[in-house]
């Protein structure tokens, strides 16, 4: 691996041209095809094998025709105090204001008249309007939205109260220039790290260069595998993070070689053969995690994780080609000023040296403390509640949220999070059905069943008692599926909920057992080691139920919402344990291998363990903490959006990259290595046979550097003096 990627970067480098014009011509091609392809619609959700999705197929098939796929809206009127939407006036109101909405637009495909839908509340002050849409809520036009909002100010201005719900106002996330400020942070952090604004410059460039490449490519085939905005987001949220990291390591490598007397390609096939290599099996750690997500068996989260994926690759193999190509253009301006005059800074400076020469002294305090810190941060987590956002989450300004209050305060709580019953059977299968649930105790009230053409399928309307995200509707959809026969089928927003939620649960702990059993024997290919990943795999859980419990007091109880913007606290996301997990994990291994890597390069090449912790750390405690600091930069930067799932993410993987980073990677490891000694580089004999030699530390690679005949005392030795 290190030989390949020593000839790889030496190539590159030498050929720094042709390999910058094919990775623009790759981003021309790119961006070709994003501005060519058609727009994409709206990304459909599913949940395979669950209950409320053959629900939702047989609906499909029994009623051809339907709109399930539409977008709807609820424009809901409310009285003034004193008068009732019956009276003749707001009456005349609301009637206007469906011909107008049937008149509105081409893409209306049905408009209910409340007075004849029985859309009326019974104390007579709130009614309701429903549109149906023949496209999804990205595929409506402006003239149509525009309609729609014309319709509710035009009633509003008689003296009625009207807001519009429904998913038709959904919009592609806004991040505003929160992922601009993240870039900034990293190009100001980069520079204070290198000391110069050319080796700042290359990685921002690069990373900029990938995501422009990665999210291209999603927006071209995105119509063809459906893709959504959010898929886009998260792909350049982690293509960001982790494209100027690797290029990171690379070029501190680079400098590192450089300083220490070699020459320019030399430095550039070194700095590739050794931090490429654990750039590579950093990014397959990465990769492995977002590409197991496809455990879940949900299409949204495995195409996220296959994007985010791809963005990781992209990113890997800019940092094996395309910086040392860049780098052969900087020449030594890389260096800051005073490497360039041959100033070396003293290691008595040395920041990471020092800390480790700490952490050396105090291993078992500093092991309490860090595990101990956590473990305290991570409490909130036993109370995680999960579930999928709606109107009700939305903040209290916006007319999604007040015409969901007008809802829940004219019809009741459970008015908005119905349950849509399908029997696939006669009028007397549907009529039993109807008595067992009008029973029920947690119905409010149950529909008329109303048939298809054919007469062998019913759907039947069910209206909770309490909110759709109450345990109580939870159990009513429990006890409707226990009690009824086979053919009857729950379904809606409020039971795809909580079958999506169990089956993220069930796909937790298989998930787990494969991403981190494969990432493990990874680790141990790389280096050389059992305890060394098990201790990895330890860090990582103990960080990343820290940042669950962070995410749960922030998001769930609303501690310090107000900073990061959470205007109405709820559940978390059901999908956003486990993608933490997949992402947190690929990112956590990130800093493990380029840290614990160089002390195992220096432990291989004759140093004892504690020499070789400092070492280490004397070589990437700074780099390793810069790009941490650029990757909470980054994440951080998605808080601002207006989607509660992309802020949610961004705050959760800022909070759990300073958790690793900082706690785990930087103090806990150094001092469980320290407690170990030689022992954390112990591998059974057989295992050490068994196992492929990738040779991540470079020590064969000096072997033929030394023995060839341009070789010299200097090529024997990796590690820069």
């Amino acid at each position: 691996m290190a030989s390949f990627l020593y000839r790889l970067g030496r190539l590159a480098f030498r050929r720094r041209r042709l390999v910058a014009l094919i990775w623009v011509a790759l981003l021309a091609l790119a961006g070709f095809g994003a501005a060519s392809a058609p727009a994409a619609t709206s990304s459909s959700f599913s949940v395979p094998g669950t209950e409320a999705q053959k629900a939702f197929d047989l609906l499909e098939e029994r009623f051809p025709g339907g709109s399930a796929d539409g977008a709807t809206a609820r424009v809901v009127f409310k009285a003034p105090s004193g008068e009732k939407m019956t009276d003749p006036g707001p009456k005349a109101e609301v009637t206007g204001a469906v011909a107008a909405l049937n008149s509105g637009s081409g893409q209306v495909a049905s408009v209910t008249d409340p007075y004849t839908a029985q859309a009326v509340s019974k104390d007579g002050s709130t009614a309701y309007v429903s549109v149906t849409y023949k496209v999804g809520s990205m595929e409506l036009t402006d003239d149509t939205l525009h309609a729609l909002k014309e319709t509710g100010e035009r009633a509003r201005s008689t003296g009625l109260t009207v807001e519009t719900g429904g998913d038709a106002l959904q919009a592609a996330p806004e991040t505003g220039a929160g992922e601009i400020i993240g870039v900034v942070i990293a190009g100001v952090v980069l520079a204070v790290t290198f000391g110069s604004l050319i080796a700042a410059g290359l990685p921002l460039l690069t990373a900029l260069v990938g995501v422009g490449i990665g999210i291209s490519t999603i927006t071209a085939l995105a119509a063809v595998f459906d893709l959504g905005t959010t898929t886009s987001t998260l792909a350049m949220m982690i293509g960001l993070a982790v494209g100027i990291d690797y290029a990171l390591f690379i070029v501190s490598r680079y400098r590192a070689e450089l300083t220490g007397g070699r020459e320019k390609e030399e430095a550039a096939g070194r700095a590739a053969g050794t931090a490429g290599s654990a750039v590579v099996f950093a990014g397959l750690t990465v990769v492995i995690a977002l590409v197991g997500l496809a455990v879940a068996d949900i299409p949204l989260l495995t195409k996220m994780g296959f994007a985010a994926a791809g963005t990781v690759v992209i990113a890997v193999l800019i940092a094996l080609t395309l910086i040392p190509a860049l780098l052969g253009f900087a020449g030594d301006r890389v260096l800051g000023r005073k490497a360039r005059h041959g100033k070396a800074v003293s290691d008595k400076t040395n920041v990471g040296a020092r800390w480790a020469r700490l952490v050396l002294r105090h291993p078992v305090a500093v092991l309490l403390v860090g595990v101990v810190g956590l473990g305290a941060i991570a409490v909130p987590a036993a109370s995680l509640e999960v579930g999928l956002p709606d109107d009700g989450s939305q903040p209290v300004s916006t007319t999604q949220r007040k015409a969901y209050d007008l809802l829940s305060d004219g019809f009741g709580p459970g008015f908005n999070g119905p349950l849509l019953v399908v029997i696939d059977g006669d009028r007397a299968e549907a009529d039993r059905a109807v008595e067992l649930m009008r029973n029920l105790d947690g119905a409010a009230a149950v529909t008329a069943p109303t048939f298809n053409k054919a007469g062998d399928t019913a759907t039947i309307t069910v209206i909770p008692k309490d909110r759709p995200s109450s345990l109580a509707t939870e159990d009513l959809v429990h006890e409707i599926r226990d009690k009824s026969s086979d053919n009857v089928y729950v379904t809606g927003a409020t039971a795809l909920n909580t079958d999506f939620s169990q089956k993220m649960s069930d796909a937790l702990l298989p998930y787990l057992a494969l991403v981190v059993g494969l990432a493990f024997l990874l680790l141990m290919v790389v280096f050389r080691s059992v305890l060394v990943p098990l201790k990895a795999a330890l860090g990582f859980l103990l960080s990343v139920v820290a940042a669950l419990g962070a995410v749960v007091a922030v998001f769930q109880w609303g501690w310090l919402g107000s900073l990061f913007g959470v205007e109405q606290t709820g559940p978390i996301m059901s999908m956003m344990p486990i993608f933490m997990i997949g992402v947190v994990f690929g990112l956590a291994m990130d800093y493990e291998v380029f840290l614990v890597t160089r002390m195992r390069e220096a432990f291989v090449h004759g140093q004892r363990p504690e020499e070789a912790i400092v070492t280490g750390f004397r070589h990437s405690a700074r780099v390793v903490i810069a790009a941490a600091v650029i990757m909470i930069a980054v994440f951080a930067g998605f808080i601002g959006s207006s989607e509660q799932m992309i802020k949610m993410i961004g705050f959760g993987l800022a909070i759990a990259v300073f958790f690793d980073a900082f706690i785990v990677r930087i103090a806990i490891v150094p001092a469980v290595l320290a407690l170990l000694g030689r022992r954390a580089w112990w591998l059974p004999r057989w295992l050490d046979r068994t196992l492929p030699n990738v040779d991540v530390e470079g020590e064969q690679l000096n072997k033929e550097l030394s023995q060839s005949p341009g070789g010299s005392d200097e090529d024997r030795e990796l590690i820069p003096v």
